[in-house]
């Protein structure tokens, strides 16, 4: 069997002694490649950032893929190396010369950018896919929110990506995403299966010891700093079945093997909700590679989606393979969890869409995202609450509120829900509310914080949502409400 093949800095390699747990980052190492470190081996730090040639996508409608290439940043020391079979990898090597230098590259030079240089490449190949972004009008600073420095200091690194102008129009990396993506080779090696579709995908997840795996930011970890090994790695990250987006009138439908970027981006606005989360997610090199559907799989009590979908009413379809067909059925995303890190989810069974009802926005609706957690940004939740409601004249005529981080699995507060219902959007009004919340969940002690702290931070988020409004002014809506 031939070795599958990987365009490493535009040269076609074979992709040699990559079966899983090998990681991306170790294989480029492996190669001579040893500008990308390991920094903290779990997608955290940067250090092994990487850009991968991904499909564009137009962010209008439903968001369909243009046929035309992004290039994009993600965590080398989290993605196997397996996955990268037909894949495009630039790695800063690739991107320019000591003596030609790529306009980032030369930038960070100019400016002082770089100290001690361990963490330089990582910041480079991040800064290149924010040069490269589609109708990039200007730096997002937010691009390098996956990149630690501890010596050189950010204000020359945000300097010299702040310097930068648009690409040149000969610019080859530039002219590389007016051409299709990469098409990922199909098919099974040691330990690591890409199956041709959804019904493979099922199939293969059927057997003994098989896990799916997308952009691994949660399995990742695992394999890294805990030892998790699988028998088989089924990649579902580029099935066409789950990377579809449907925005109907009457509700939103998400395929669950799209990144947390691509739906942000996608959805334009749609769901103000998901804007707050997305914001507040990580950064954004594990929105790159993190999938709507491995958030909801994962279970964890603390991730930063299922609160805001339990606020939404969020609905998810499963799908399972029966004798080669593929069999559906739907479960409301409130009965899905019913444990720590347990689900309604079968053997062999996988989550394929996300279905969201769409809500009118109109001057009374209120929505928010409150996380509270030891760092503003790239850190787990202490505690999530999602607010969505309804305000007319100036009393709370509907209420959905998810949270977690205060219980085995994520949950809607219901009493809380119930308690607002006909009440005065006033502080004194809201204050038996606010200790109703704060009674929600069963909150523990842990290294992140108290039971006391979390109870308290409940509390608190209520009197915080409606202080917001209120100094938002009437009609202001809830878009500012969300940041912790």
């Amino acid at each position: 069997m031939e070795e599958p093949l990987v365009t490493l800095n535009g040269v076609a390699r074979p992709l040699t002694g990559a079966a899983p747990p090998l990681t991306a980052l170790d294989w480029l190492r492996g190669t001579g490649l040893t500008g990308a470190k390991e920094g903290c081996a779990e997608g955290e730090c940067g250090a092994c950032s990487v850009l991968l040639a991904r499909p564009a996508a137009d962010g209008e409608g439903g968001g369909e893929e243009t046929g035309t290439t992004e290039w994009t940043a993600t965590n080398a020391c989290l993605l196997p190396a397996a996955a990268l079979a037909g894949q495009e990898v630039r790695t800063a090597e690739g991107l320019g010369t000591p003596t030609d230098l790529h306009p980032v590259q030369r930038e960070l030079a100019e400016r002082g950018g770089s100290q001690c240089g361990y963490c330089t490449p990582g910041f480079v190949c991040s800064m290149a896919a924010e040069y490269y972004r589609p109708g990039r009008a200007g730096f997002d600073p937010h691009a390098l929110s996956g990149n630690l420095c501890r010596c050189t200091g950010y204000r020359p690194i945000l300097e010299a990506a702040e310097a930068l102008t648009a690409p040149a129009a000969e610019d080859p990396l530039a002219r590389r995403c007016g051409a299709p993506p990469p098409a990922p080779t199909t098919g099974r090696a040691r330990g690591f299966l890409r199956p041709d579709d959804l019904a493979e995908a099922l199939a293969a997840l059927a057997e003994p010891g098989a896990r799916a795996v997308a952009g691994a930011t949660d399995l990742g970890v695992e394999s890294n700093l805990g030892g998790a090994r699988s028998d088989l790695l089924v990649a579902i990250d580029r099935l066409a079945e789950l990377r579809t987006l449907d925005v109907g009138d009457a509700e939103v439908e998400i395929g669950a093997g799209l990144t947390l970027t691509e739906v942000e981006r996608r959805l334009a606005g749609r769901l103000p909700l998901l804007d707050e989360v997305f914001a507040q997610f990580a950064s954004r090199l594990i929105r790159n590679a993190a999938t709507i559907g491995g958030n909801i799989g994962t279970a964890s009590p603390i991730g930063d989606l299922p609160p805001a979908l339990l606020a939404l009413d969020a609905v998810l379809v499963l799908a399972s393979a029966d004798a080669g067909t593929v069999v559906e059925r739907e479960v409301p995303l409130v009965d899905y969890f019913t444990g720590y890190r347990e689900t309604v989810r079968r053997p062999g069974e996988l989550v394929v869409r996300i279905r969201l009802p769409r809500v009118p926005a109109g001057a009374g609706t209120v929505t928010a995202f409150h996380k509270i957690a030891k760092r503003r940004f790239d850190d787990i939740s202490s505690v999530a609450v999602a607010w969505s409601l309804e305000v007319a004249d100036g009393v709370v005529t509907r209420a959905a509120i998810g949270l977690g981080g205060v219980a085995a699995t994520p949950l809607r507060a219901r009493a809380t829900e119930e308690a607002l219902l006909g009440r005065a959007w006033e502080p004194d009004a809201l204050a038996p509310v606010a200790a109703v919340l704060a009674a929600e969940g069963t909150p523990m002690d842990d290294h992140r914080a108290s039971a006391a702290y979390r109870s308290a931070m409940l509390g608190q988020s209520l009197l915080r949502l409606q202080h917001a409004t209120r100094a938002a002014g009437p009609g202001a809506g809830p878009r500012g409400q969300g940041a912790a």
